[in-house]
């Protein structure tokens, strides 16, 4: 244990700032601070109160936050820690503290480190969504597309729920952000069109091939029923060439070079890939119509369903196939969260989720004595 008591110098009220004098002591309190070897330590001193215009206060020590009990060497020690394990059950019995001390340290680091934040917008936003709860429960999320943190989220998915959000981002710096990259969830589009008026609307690629590997999926599952050929052949098409097994690819190969409706599905999907990558907009412009116009005569339904979808959303699947930018690295942020909310069991409130998921993934400075 170490005793602490006050020197004499001036004393300052914490409210106003100014200096008073000495009106008396508290009792005695104590602060967990970092433990000496296998001991625990801990700081004990009666704080001075001090006599000013607002009346009587305790003055701060500069050894801890207002009304905690832990100082900020062992809140550093905690808060790097638990960035490590991304466990608060964990944390909380490694350093003996409750659930809501971890909980109140993370929130205080959050607001701190959103505080000092560098208030530049990136060039490149996304924005995705995140089911965090049972009952169709959602959050949308907008992260850094170059960098892969998150900025911000807010709870729903709605046009007013990401309006608000991205206004919150960018405040009036949205002639700064270049291109937004979303899927094609309808709130998100006019959500970046009013917010975002000079970006670039790039639907993500991942979906874009989600889509299409939905349409070959059913097709297959239309015509397993007619043709025996086709069974145990669900995973042959819509895995890449690196991840099929040997059986696999025998029944690909067999399936590729069949007439089957479903062979030709996977032929319009590999023909779209193809297109990624456009050196401009036009040419994405001249071969998507190329290839929309080719769908059409093939009278695929399924696939024809998609081609549809991506005429209506003709210049944002555009710009994902002259564009770099996509949603890569918001779905491994996606991932993150989904981990997130695996080792929390779930979060009831939402609010706790968003100081979870920026605390561990915002790239935050989460306190004055930790380098950024």
């Amino acid at each position: 244990m170490a005793y602490i008591s006050h020197t004499g110098v001036d004393l300052i009220c914490p409210q106003t700032g100014e200096k008073g004098t000495l009106y008396d002591h508290r009792s005695s309190r104590s602060w967990h601070h970092l433990d000496w070897f296998e001991y625990k330590c801990f700081l004990h001193c009666r704080v001075p109160r001090v006599l000013c215009s607002s009346g009587v206060k305790t003055i701060s020590v500069p050894w801890a936050n207002v009304s905690e009990r832990m100082t900020r060497k062992m809140e550093v020690a905690l808060i790097l820690y638990l960035h490590s394990t991304k466990n608060i059950t964990k944390t909380k019995k490694q350093f003996g503290c409750s659930f809501r001390t971890v909980q109140r340290i993370m929130k205080r680091s959050v607001d701190y480190g959103m505080s000092v934040r560098s208030v530049s917008v990136p060039e490149h936003l996304s924005i995705d969504e995140k089911a965090y709860k049972k009952g169709h429960q959602y959050a949308t999320i907008v992260s850094d597309a170059q960098h892969g943190y998150v900025i911000d989220m807010v709870e729903g998915r709605d046009l007013k729920s990401t309006q608000s959000l991205l206004k919150d981002i960018v405040g009036d710096q949205q002639h700064q952000v270049k291109t937004i990259t979303t899927d094609m969830w309808k709130p998100y589009i006019p959500a970046a069109g009013s917010e975002l008026p000079d970006s670039s609307v790039n639907h993500d690629r991942f979906h874009l091939i989600q889509y299409l590997n939905k349409a070959i999926d059913h097709v297959g599952r239309r015509e397993v029923k007619v043709y025996d050929e086709l069974k145990n052949s669900r995973y042959a098409l819509l895995k890449n060439k690196e991840n099929r097994t040997k059986k696999q690819n025998i029944i690909f190969q067999l399936i590729r070079d069949a007439n089957f409706e479903v062979s030709k599905a996977w032929r319009f999907r590999e023909d779209f890939k193809a297109l990624f990558g456009s050196e401009c907009f036009d040419d994405a412009q001249s071969y998507l119509k190329l290839w929309i116009s080719s769908v059409k005569k093939s009278s695929i339904k399924e696939v024809m369903k998609v081609a549809a979808m991506f005429e209506r959303h003709f210049t944002g699947v555009c710009n994902a196939l002259s564009l770099e930018q996509s949603n890569a690295r918001a779905e491994g942020l996606n991932a993150k969260i989904k981990e997130v909310l695996t080792i929390g069991k779930g979060y009831r409130h939402f609010e706790n989720l968003r100081i979870s998921v920026l605390f561990f993934h915002g790239q935050l400075k989460l306190h004055p004595q930790l380098s950024d």
